[in-house]
């Protein structure tokens, strides 16, 4: 079967917040951007429910509906918003060339990377039947619902502990569930989060089950060492035990940390292939907001027009 062949000024790659402002950006800027969505059509917003933290939504808005705006935003201005997935990058030439869904062939000028990173799960059937009901795995986003109430998180690095401590400040207790008899935090964050009065600490534990048949009432933890079972009553269930980014397909051309992230120069989304530029979670572990994923989408829109009208391409 022959692959069709497209020729393009700009491919936005990836479908969240970063992702719809390049969209936004860059069509304004004349640059008649196309973008392939990903399977997640709206990155991971679309399995949030109240986004209470972005603003210009006074009252809060569903996640899926606020990236119904994002889109329709970008397609006002004319961006050409296709369902596809990027399955294979060649970034060694020039134009680039990217395959969506291994049957076609796009090649553009400048390439926006925004696919985004995904949360990890425990993988337990119960934990993705109330996510969204009591689940997250974004203390930052979700803890305000759960003010004035017990809640639980799993995880034993920097990211869990910071997480069970912000969430001490909202919620009157907060259950952390370690699975080993220590962490691998650093030393300072495990020694924030023992002199938390209201953190209790469960070692050598594991999550067994999240309770509850429309939302999270309970957590059941197993303690590895003493084989005993004890149910939690609690109102949210954090899980914090990491983010793996979408960089699979780039990993033969783009520079990444060892997790993955891809690493972009200071103050800039610009990668170690020139014309080719990342925003959004893809290169940002530290903070994971929508808000700041719009912005570097906002960068990088401005970066790729700056890079294309430099190069002399029009």
């Amino acid at each position: 079967m022959s692959t069709t062949v497209e020729r393009i000024h700009c491919l936005i790659i990836g479908s969240g917040p970063a992702g719809y402002t390049a969209a936004i950006y860059a069509a304004r800027a004349g640059l008649k951007p196309i973008m392939y969505t990903g399977l997640l059509q709206g990155g991971q917003l679309v399995n949030t429910t109240d986004v209470e933290n972005y603003p210009g939504y006074p009252t809060g808005i569903l996640g899926p509906e606020m990236m119904e705006d994002f889109k329709k935003q970008a397609e006002r201005f004319g961006t050409d918003i296709r369902f596809g997935m990027a399955t294979k990058v060649d970034f060694s030439t020039s134009p680039k060339k990217v395959w969506i869904d291994d049957e076609k062939l796009v090649e553009a000028d400048a390439v926006i990377l925004a696919t985004g990173a995904e949360a990890k799960w425990l993988g337990i059937p119960s934990e993705k039947r109330l996510n969204g009901s009591g689940v997250s795995a974004c203390a930052v986003c979700d803890g305000f619902f759960y003010k004035g109430t017990e809640v639980a998180i799993v995880g034993a690095g920097d990211t869990a502990c910071e997480e069970a401590i912000y969430l001490s400040k909202l919620c009157t207790k907060v259950h952390m569930i370690v699975r080993r008899d220590e962490m691998r935090a650093s030393k300072i964050m495990q020694e924030r989060v023992l002199n938390t009065k209201n953190i209790q600490v469960y070692w050598n534990s594991e999550t067994d089950e999240v309770l509850g048949e429309n939302v999270v009432e309970a957590v059941r933890i197993f303690n590895n060492k003493t084989k005993e079972k004890i149910d939690v009553p609690v109102t949210g269930f954090f899980v914090a035990i990491g983010h793996q980014p979408n960089s699979v397909v780039f990993k033969d051309f783009i520079t990444t940390d060892t997790e993955g992230y891809v690493i972009t120069q200071a103050d800039s989304t610009k990668t170690n292939v020139e014309g080719v530029f990342a925003c959004g979670d893809l290169q940002d572990k530290t903070y994971r907001q929508a808000v700041t994923a719009a912005g570097t989408g906002c960068m990088a829109a401005l970066e790729s027009e700056r890079w294309l009208s430099e190069k002399g391409i029009h």
